[in-house]
């Protein structure tokens, strides 16, 4: 098994590459999907307790943000990432 697997590596490498970089934005992307969801999901419950009590003002806590905005960054830096190693697999 390890034979054939070098063997694959050696005829199509840039296959192999290119398989690395969408294992790398596969998660990126899964990642800025379910973030942009829950941040979704949070202003629709913003919005439900302002009708319910209009003389409060929701509002998100400052970890939920800084949590968010973390997210962002990891998946945004996993497409780059991955981009970067496909933009790599093309000159191999």
């Amino acid at each position: 098994m390890s034979l054939h697997l070098m063997t694959l590596f050696t005829a199509h490498p840039a296959k192999l590459i290119n398989l690395l970089a969408l294992l790398l934005a596969f998660p990126g992307s899964w990642l800025l999907h379910a973030t942009r969801r829950r941040e979704q999901r949070a202003m629709a419950s913003i919005a439900a307790q302002r009708e319910n009590r209009p003389d409060q003002e929701p509002t998100l806590d400052w970890s939920t943000l800084r949590m968010n905005r973390f997210f962002y960054r990891f998946g945004f830096a996993c497409l780059g990432l991955a981009l970067l190693v496909s933009w790599i697999s093309t000159r191999v």
